[in-house]
């Protein structure tokens, strides 16, 4: 499959990385996952910025523009015959052992994966997973970082994350967020969240959907909640930039509204707008 590696288009086979990438050695590396409509990426400004903002934290330059990046993604669908998953990963680049001031030659990568077609609206069930969120003390899982231990341990928790994600708590029993995504859940009118001081990724779908729910009239709290606050919810539902907006039906035997619960719907709805002035845009 045709990936992107620092300027150059070439198979998956034929990518090498040193083994003194300090992404390797140290998990010094970020990342951004998307889904493609029309060969265009959603906010992919946003989520520009954010990786932007972890390399500037590290000190790893990134040599390539906004717009670089977005005609890479283009031709790498074109190539592709359709759209697909893609993931722009940012690694620290070749080093001695030694942690230098400063990363000048990162490796910049765009891989593409086919997109598992899932029907809009669908929903999943929700499960309380044992592991508890790691809350990161230096800044580095507040952005998409290549350390994903705590993820990959609560995923074999979860038999099909297809059909079923799982909900993280932290170690003071507040709950945090999806393996794959945000939490959001709906009471009376009132859309909640977990605040990021709970540890979460502040995911790119995830403030858009505070954005929008404020901007039509909804009141957003954004703050620190136990189990019982979400299980006691009309509705409830996960975000992320493959998914989009997903309908939680029910976590264990507490079932919600669904598909059916109506912020979800009128979110969702707007997010399908903004995909279709993406498009648009060109």
């Amino acid at each position: 499959m045709l990936c992107w590696i620092n300027g150059q288009y070439v198979d998956d086979t034929e990518i090498m990385i040193s083994p003194f990438d300090h992404g390797f050695l140290y998990g010094l590396g970020f990342y951004e996952t998307f889904r493609t409509y029309s060969g265009k990426v959603v906010l992919l400004e946003e989520h520009f910025n954010r990786l932007c903002s972890a390399l500037n934290l590290y000190r790893i330059n990134i040599p390539y523009t906004l717009k670089e990046i977005q005609e890479a993604i283009y031709e790498l669908t074109r190539s592709m015959g359709e759209d697909a998953i893609i993931r722009l990963n940012v690694s620290a680049g070749y080093n001695s052992l030694s942690i230098p001031y400063k990363y000048e030659s990162p490796n910049v990568i765009l891989f593409q994966t086919p997109l598992i077609k899932r029907k809009r609206n669908t929903e999943k069930a929700a499960q309380w997973l044992q592991i508890r969120r790691v809350v990161d003390e230096h800044h580095c899982f507040s952005f998409r970082s290549n350390y994903f231990g705590n993820n990959v341990l609560a995923r074999f928790e979860i038999e099909d994350l297809t059909t079923t994600e799982g909900f993280f708590l932290t170690s003071k029993g507040f709950i945090a967020d999806g393996i794959t995504s945000n939490i959001f859940w709906a009471r009376d009118g009132i859309l909640y969240t977990p605040s990021i001081s709970t540890g979460i990724i502040p995911g790119i779908t995830r403030q858009w959907s505070i954005m929008i729910a404020r901007r039509l009239g909804y009141r957003v709290v954004e703050d620190v909640f136990i189990k019982k606050e979400l299980e006691n919810a009309y509705e409830c539902f996960i975000t992320n930039s493959i998914e989009e907006l997903v309908p939680i039906s029910n976590i264990g035997k507490i079932h919600f509204l669904g598909e059916n619960g109506p912020m979800y719907q009128r979110l969702h709805q707007a997010y399908i707008e903004e995909i279709i002035q993406t498009v648009k845009r060109g």
